[in-house]
């Protein structure tokens, strides 16, 4: 990266925390609330490696926009999903200040017609919350990205493979960011082993 790239980067990751820290305040110690910030360096690391001309990005559960807006700063053709329409107010004041394209639509990354079902017939969804479907807002379906990605809740994993398998572009790459496990890339159903040589910081 350029040293203006980096500056613009940093900047957007520092005022992403100071969000996150009202945020917390505001709402999340009255009430419970799903959106819990990404580890921004890690997930700008894996970004940087994952990046390519003409690429389109896409996040589940986008909130304040920091990582969609990230992705877009890098190159990406960057788009966010959300549910709370006040957390696409900020992404989008975000990206404003940032001078960012990133797109942001309010909705569920669930497309319209999916239904989750386990293996043991469970169609309860947890943590992922119920809505009008984000993608025509987009103008996109979710087979049209060639990066996906998201910050899962435990229990929300299988769901979101289970998504990418039945709707994912067939070359895509499935970026998750798990609480425990750091960084993990996906493709075709299955982890990448190249990690290692991205030095995804895991």
């Amino acid at each position: 990266m350029d040293a203006v790239l980096r500056a613009r980067l940093t900047s957007l990751r520092e005022e992403g925390r100071a969000i996150w820290h009202r945020f917390d305040s505001d709402v999340r110690q009255l009430r419970f609330h799903p959106f819990i910030p990404s580890d921004y360096e890690r997930v700008l690391r894996a970004l940087l490696a994952l990046r390519g001309p003409g690429l389109r990005f896409l996040e589940w559960g986008s909130a304040t926009g920091v990582v969609t807006i990230m992705a877009d700063l890098l190159g990406f053709e960057a788009y966010g999903i959300e549910l709370d329409p006040d957390l696409v107010d900020i992404a989008r004041g975000l990206a404003e200040r940032s001078d960012s394209d990133a797109r942001f639509a309010v909705g569920s990354f669930l497309p319209d017609g999916y239904e989750w079902m386990s293996d043991t017939g469970d169609a309860r969804l947890g943590t992922i919350g119920r809505g009008a479907s984000g993608y025509p807002e987009l103008g996109r379906c979710l087979e049209d990205f060639d990066l996906v990605f998201a910050f899962p809740w435990d229990g929300e994993m299988p769901i979101m493979h289970d998504l990418m398998r039945r709707r994912g572009g067939s070359g895509a790459s499935f970026l998750l960011n798990h609480a425990s496990e750091g960084i993990q890339v996906y493709r075709r159903g299955k982890r990448s082993t190249a990690e290692e040589d991205w030095n995804l910081g895991n």
